[in-house]
Protein backbone atom coordinates (compact mmCIF):
# COMPACT_ATOMS: atom_id res chain seq x y z
CA UNK A 1 0.00 0.00 0.00
CA UNK A 2 1.48 3.32 -0.92
CA UNK A 3 2.26 5.58 2.32
CA UNK A 4 0.60 8.19 3.20
CA UNK A 5 -2.58 8.26 1.20
CA UNK A 6 -5.85 9.23 2.57
CA UNK A 7 -8.21 7.11 4.17
CA UNK A 8 -11.34 9.11 6.39
CA UNK A 9 -12.84 7.54 9.07
CA UNK A 10 -16.61 7.79 9.70
CA UNK A 11 -16.47 6.28 13.66
CA UNK A 12 -19.00 6.90 16.57
CA UNK A 13 -21.69 4.67 18.92
CA UNK A 14 -24.25 2.49 17.94
CA UNK A 15 -27.54 4.24 16.16
CA UNK A 16 -25.71 7.98 15.99
CA UNK A 17 -26.18 7.38 11.82
CA UNK A 18 -22.83 6.74 10.59
CA UNK A 19 -24.54 4.56 7.83
CA UNK A 20 -26.88 6.89 5.86
CA UNK A 21 -23.52 9.91 6.17
CA UNK A 22 -21.08 7.67 5.06
CA UNK A 23 -23.03 6.77 1.72
CA UNK A 24 -23.59 10.63 1.00
CA UNK A 25 -20.08 11.04 1.83
CA UNK A 26 -18.90 8.71 -0.27
CA UNK A 27 -20.92 9.60 -3.14
CA UNK A 28 -19.72 13.00 -2.75
CA UNK A 29 -15.72 12.10 -2.87
CA UNK A 30 -15.43 9.30 -5.34
CA UNK A 31 -14.99 6.74 -2.22
CA UNK A 32 -16.16 3.63 -0.84
CA UNK A 33 -17.09 2.37 2.57
CA UNK A 34 -14.95 -0.11 4.36
CA UNK A 35 -16.91 -1.78 7.39
CA UNK A 36 -15.14 -1.74 10.91
CA UNK A 37 -18.42 -3.37 12.31
CA UNK A 38 -17.67 -6.98 13.61
CA UNK A 39 -21.37 -7.89 12.93
CA UNK A 40 -21.89 -6.96 9.39
CA UNK A 41 -19.61 -9.50 7.90
CA UNK A 42 -21.89 -12.31 8.91
CA UNK A 43 -24.56 -13.92 6.25
CA UNK A 44 -28.09 -14.18 7.32
CA UNK A 45 -27.56 -11.49 10.38
CA UNK A 46 -29.15 -8.54 8.90
CA UNK A 47 -32.03 -7.18 10.49
CA UNK A 48 -30.65 -7.40 13.76
CA UNK A 49 -27.45 -5.65 12.59
CA UNK A 50 -29.09 -2.91 10.84
CA UNK A 51 -26.73 -3.73 7.60
CA UNK A 52 -27.06 -1.59 5.02
CA UNK A 53 -29.93 -2.69 2.36
CA UNK A 54 -29.19 -4.06 -0.41
CA UNK A 55 -30.06 -0.71 -2.29
CA UNK A 56 -27.59 1.27 -0.28
CA UNK A 57 -24.72 -1.33 -1.17
CA UNK A 58 -25.46 -0.95 -4.88
CA UNK A 59 -25.23 3.05 -4.61
CA UNK A 60 -21.87 2.87 -2.88
CA UNK A 61 -19.30 -0.10 -3.30
CA UNK A 62 -18.99 -1.65 0.22
CA UNK A 63 -16.56 -3.94 1.77
CA UNK A 64 -16.93 -6.43 4.20
CA UNK A 65 -20.38 -7.16 4.84
CA UNK A 66 -21.58 -10.93 3.87
CA UNK A 67 -18.32 -12.34 3.74
CA UNK A 68 -18.88 -15.23 5.87
CA UNK A 69 -20.96 -17.48 7.50
CA UNK A 70 -22.01 -17.33 11.17
CA UNK A 71 -20.75 -20.34 12.10
CA UNK A 72 -17.01 -19.45 10.73
CA UNK A 73 -14.27 -18.03 12.88
CA UNK A 74 -13.42 -14.08 12.36
CA UNK A 75 -10.98 -12.78 14.27
CA UNK A 76 -9.11 -9.57 14.90
CA UNK A 77 -6.38 -10.84 12.81
CA UNK A 78 -8.70 -11.79 9.44
CA UNK A 79 -10.17 -8.61 9.81
CA UNK A 80 -6.93 -6.46 9.70
CA UNK A 81 -5.89 -8.34 6.81
CA UNK A 82 -8.97 -7.89 5.18
CA UNK A 83 -9.33 -4.51 5.68
CA UNK A 84 -5.94 -3.43 4.78
CA UNK A 85 -6.14 -5.30 1.31
CA UNK A 86 -9.82 -3.71 0.62
CA UNK A 87 -8.78 -0.10 1.39
CA UNK A 88 -5.54 -0.88 -1.08
CA UNK A 89 -7.30 -1.98 -3.55
CA UNK A 90 -9.50 1.03 -3.20
CA UNK A 91 -6.49 3.60 -3.57
CA UNK A 92 -5.51 1.72 -6.69
CA UNK A 93 -8.67 2.42 -7.98
CA UNK A 94 -8.26 6.25 -6.93
CA UNK A 95 -10.75 6.48 -4.94
CA UNK A 96 -11.13 7.73 -1.05
CA UNK A 97 -11.86 5.06 1.01
CA UNK A 98 -14.17 5.82 4.08
CA UNK A 99 -13.30 3.35 7.48
CA UNK A 100 -16.96 2.78 8.80
CA UNK A 101 -17.90 1.63 11.83
CA UNK A 102 -18.39 1.22 15.71
CA UNK A 103 -16.34 -1.58 17.00
CA UNK A 104 -13.53 -0.42 18.27
CA UNK A 105 -10.87 -2.95 17.95
CA UNK A 106 -11.25 -3.02 14.63
CA UNK A 107 -11.22 0.99 14.01
CA UNK A 108 -7.58 1.07 16.20
CA UNK A 109 -6.32 -2.27 14.14
CA UNK A 110 -6.24 0.11 11.18
CA UNK A 111 -6.16 3.58 12.39
CA UNK A 112 -3.58 2.87 14.79
CA UNK A 113 -1.64 -0.53 13.54
CA UNK A 114 -2.44 -2.67 16.34
CA UNK A 115 -2.44 -6.38 15.52
CA UNK A 116 -3.33 -9.22 17.60
CA UNK A 117 0.39 -11.77 18.03
CA UNK A 118 0.22 -13.96 15.00
CA UNK A 119 -0.24 -17.88 16.11
CA UNK A 120 -1.34 -17.34 19.12
CA UNK A 121 -5.16 -19.56 19.36
CA UNK A 122 -5.90 -23.41 20.36
CA UNK A 123 -8.84 -24.78 19.88
CA UNK A 124 -8.68 -27.02 23.02
CA UNK A 125 -7.58 -24.63 25.13
CA UNK A 126 -10.44 -22.25 24.71
CA UNK A 127 -12.94 -24.90 24.86
CA UNK A 128 -11.34 -25.41 28.02
CA UNK A 129 -11.73 -21.78 29.52
CA UNK A 130 -15.47 -21.51 28.02
CA UNK A 131 -16.35 -24.45 30.02
CA UNK A 132 -14.78 -22.49 33.12
CA UNK A 133 -16.95 -20.06 32.47
CA UNK A 134 -20.01 -22.05 32.09
CA UNK A 135 -19.25 -23.53 35.12
CA UNK A 136 -18.11 -21.32 37.44
CA UNK A 137 -19.15 -17.58 35.87
CA UNK A 138 -17.58 -15.25 33.83
CA UNK A 139 -16.83 -13.13 36.94
CA UNK A 140 -14.68 -16.07 37.90
CA UNK A 141 -12.46 -16.46 34.08
CA UNK A 142 -12.46 -12.79 34.48
CA UNK A 143 -10.68 -12.36 37.84
CA UNK A 144 -8.12 -15.02 36.21
CA UNK A 145 -7.41 -12.85 33.80
CA UNK A 146 -6.86 -9.63 36.34
CA UNK A 147 -4.27 -12.40 38.28
CA UNK A 148 -2.00 -12.19 35.18
CA UNK A 149 -2.75 -9.15 33.32
CA UNK A 150 -4.55 -6.10 35.30
CA UNK A 151 -4.33 -3.43 32.03
CA UNK A 152 -6.02 -5.81 30.12
CA UNK A 153 -8.84 -7.54 32.72
CA UNK A 154 -9.51 -2.96 32.87
CA UNK A 155 -9.90 -2.58 29.45
CA UNK A 156 -12.47 -6.01 28.86
CA UNK A 157 -15.62 -5.95 30.34
CA UNK A 158 -16.12 -9.61 32.61
CA UNK A 159 -19.58 -10.29 30.63
CA UNK A 160 -17.49 -10.39 27.17
CA UNK A 161 -16.17 -13.89 27.79
CA UNK A 162 -14.90 -14.01 24.40
CA UNK A 163 -12.60 -11.55 24.87
CA UNK A 164 -11.40 -12.40 28.35
CA UNK A 165 -11.08 -16.18 26.82
CA UNK A 166 -9.23 -14.79 24.16
CA UNK A 167 -6.54 -12.81 26.06
CA UNK A 168 -5.96 -15.64 28.57
CA UNK A 169 -5.72 -17.81 26.03
CA UNK A 170 -2.44 -15.38 24.00
CA UNK A 171 -1.28 -15.44 27.89
CA UNK A 172 -1.16 -19.32 27.92
CA UNK A 173 0.28 -19.51 24.80
CA UNK A 174 2.92 -16.60 24.82
CA UNK A 175 3.76 -16.94 28.33
CA UNK A 176 3.19 -13.21 28.88
CA UNK A 177 0.70 -10.79 29.55
CA UNK A 178 -1.49 -10.16 26.07
CA UNK A 179 -1.28 -6.11 26.60
CA UNK A 180 2.49 -6.66 26.49
CA UNK A 181 2.58 -9.12 23.39
CA UNK A 182 0.03 -7.22 21.15
CA UNK A 183 1.91 -5.46 18.24
CA UNK A 184 1.89 -1.83 16.65
CA UNK A 185 3.12 -0.85 13.34
CA UNK A 186 3.23 2.00 11.36
CA UNK A 187 0.29 2.97 9.55
CA UNK A 188 0.52 3.11 6.03
CA UNK A 189 -1.94 5.76 5.23
CA UNK A 190 -2.88 9.08 6.86
CA UNK A 191 -6.33 9.24 8.11
CA UNK A 192 -8.67 11.75 9.03
CA UNK A 193 -11.24 10.51 12.28
CA UNK A 194 -14.72 12.10 12.09
CA UNK A 195 -16.83 10.77 15.24
CA UNK A 196 -20.81 11.35 15.37
CA UNK A 197 -21.95 12.46 18.64
CA UNK A 198 -25.09 12.79 20.02
CA UNK A 199 -26.70 13.43 24.11
CA UNK A 200 -27.13 10.17 25.33
CA UNK A 201 -30.89 10.68 26.02
CA UNK A 202 -31.31 11.25 22.59
CA UNK A 203 -29.30 8.25 21.03
CA UNK A 204 -31.53 6.54 23.41
CA UNK A 205 -34.07 7.30 22.07
CA UNK A 206 -32.77 6.59 18.45
CA UNK A 207 -32.21 2.79 19.59
CA UNK A 208 -35.37 2.28 20.92
CA UNK A 209 -36.79 3.44 17.80
CA UNK A 210 -34.55 1.34 15.39
CA UNK A 211 -35.14 -1.66 17.93
CA UNK A 212 -39.01 -1.42 17.02
CA UNK A 213 -38.13 -1.02 13.12
CA UNK A 214 -36.48 -4.10 13.95
CA UNK A 215 -39.27 -6.46 15.32
CA UNK A 216 -41.62 -5.06 12.22
CA UNK A 217 -39.24 -5.77 9.60
CA UNK A 218 -38.80 -9.38 11.15
CA UNK A 219 -35.87 -9.43 13.75
CA UNK A 220 -37.73 -12.26 15.52
CA UNK A 221 -38.21 -14.79 11.75
CA UNK A 222 -34.77 -13.84 11.25
CA UNK A 223 -33.01 -15.73 14.27
CA UNK A 224 -35.45 -18.34 14.53
CA UNK A 225 -34.71 -19.01 10.55
CA UNK A 226 -31.28 -18.69 11.58
CA UNK A 227 -31.68 -21.86 14.41
CA UNK A 228 -33.72 -23.73 11.74
CA UNK A 229 -30.48 -23.51 9.73
CA UNK A 230 -28.49 -25.34 12.21
CA UNK A 231 -26.25 -22.02 13.66
CA UNK A 232 -26.07 -22.85 17.45
CA UNK A 233 -26.87 -20.34 19.70
CA UNK A 234 -23.66 -20.48 21.21
CA UNK A 235 -21.05 -19.27 18.45
CA UNK A 236 -19.89 -15.94 19.12
CA UNK A 237 -21.76 -14.39 15.81
CA UNK A 238 -24.65 -15.19 17.81
CA UNK A 239 -23.97 -13.49 21.22
CA UNK A 240 -24.35 -9.99 19.47
CA UNK A 241 -26.58 -7.56 21.14
CA UNK A 242 -30.30 -8.78 19.91
CA UNK A 243 -29.65 -12.03 18.81
CA UNK A 244 -28.80 -13.88 22.10
CA UNK A 245 -31.72 -12.39 24.00
CA UNK A 246 -34.17 -13.14 20.58
CA UNK A 247 -32.63 -16.76 20.99
CA UNK A 248 -33.44 -16.68 25.04
CA UNK A 249 -37.48 -15.88 24.05
CA UNK A 250 -37.57 -18.69 21.27
CA UNK A 251 -35.93 -21.34 23.83
CA UNK A 252 -39.01 -20.10 26.54
CA UNK A 253 -36.60 -18.29 29.19
CA UNK A 254 -38.34 -14.75 28.45
CA UNK A 255 -40.64 -13.00 26.50
CA UNK A 256 -40.72 -11.01 23.96
CA UNK A 257 -40.92 -7.90 26.08
CA UNK A 258 -38.43 -9.15 29.01
CA UNK A 259 -36.04 -9.99 25.43
CA UNK A 260 -36.88 -6.14 24.21
CA UNK A 261 -35.94 -4.69 27.71
CA UNK A 262 -32.58 -6.57 27.59
CA UNK A 263 -31.49 -5.23 24.54
CA UNK A 264 -32.68 -1.91 25.12
CA UNK A 265 -30.32 -2.06 28.28
CA UNK A 266 -27.24 -4.04 26.47
CA UNK A 267 -27.66 -1.35 23.91
CA UNK A 268 -27.39 1.43 26.54
CA UNK A 269 -24.05 -0.87 28.00
CA UNK A 270 -22.48 -0.89 24.57
CA UNK A 271 -22.99 3.30 24.00
CA UNK A 272 -20.99 3.65 27.35
CA UNK A 273 -18.76 1.59 26.00
CA UNK A 274 -17.98 2.58 22.28
CA UNK A 275 -17.96 6.61 23.69
CA UNK A 276 -14.68 4.64 25.62
CA UNK A 277 -13.03 4.03 22.03
CA UNK A 278 -14.13 7.33 20.52
CA UNK A 279 -13.55 10.11 23.04
CA UNK A 280 -14.66 13.34 22.34
CA UNK A 281 -11.84 15.43 24.02
CA UNK A 282 -9.62 13.13 21.97
CA UNK A 283 -7.55 16.23 19.85
CA UNK A 284 -7.45 13.71 17.04
CA UNK A 285 -11.06 13.36 16.24
CA UNK A 286 -13.08 15.93 14.82
CA UNK A 287 -16.91 15.72 16.45
CA UNK A 288 -19.83 16.71 15.20
CA UNK A 289 -23.09 16.54 16.33
CA UNK A 290 -25.22 14.16 14.22
CA UNK A 291 -27.74 16.73 13.19
CA UNK A 292 -29.91 17.34 10.05
CA UNK A 293 -27.40 19.46 7.99
CA UNK A 294 -24.28 18.24 9.30
CA UNK A 295 -22.82 16.69 6.27
CA UNK A 296 -22.16 20.35 4.84
CA UNK A 297 -19.47 20.99 7.73
CA UNK A 298 -17.84 17.06 7.20
CA UNK A 299 -17.83 17.90 3.99
CA UNK A 300 -16.08 20.94 4.23
CA UNK A 301 -13.78 19.54 6.59
CA UNK A 302 -12.62 16.22 4.40
CA UNK A 303 -11.95 18.86 1.10
CA UNK A 304 -9.74 21.32 3.14
CA UNK A 305 -7.89 17.60 4.53
CA UNK A 306 -7.29 16.39 0.67
CA UNK A 307 -6.02 19.61 -0.15
CA UNK A 308 -3.58 19.87 2.63
CA UNK A 309 -2.03 16.84 1.66
CA UNK A 310 -1.80 17.71 -2.07
CA UNK A 311 -0.08 20.33 -0.85
CA UNK A 312 2.39 18.87 1.73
Amino acid sequence: MTAGKPLAAILGSTAVGKTELSIRLASHFDGEIVSADSRLVYRGLDVGTAKPTAEQQAAIPHHLIDVTDPDRLWSLATFRSAALEAIQAIQVRHRLPFLVGGTGQYVRAILEGWSPPPGAEDEGLRRELERFSATHGHEALHARLAEIDPVSAARIDSRNVRRVVRALEIHRLTNQPPSRVRQRTETPFRSLKIVLSLPRGELYARIDNRLEKMVEQGLVDEVRGLLARGFSPDLPAMSAIGYRQIVAHLQGKMTLEEALAQIRRASRRLVRHQANWFKEDDPENHVFEARPGVEEGIVELIRRWLESKIME
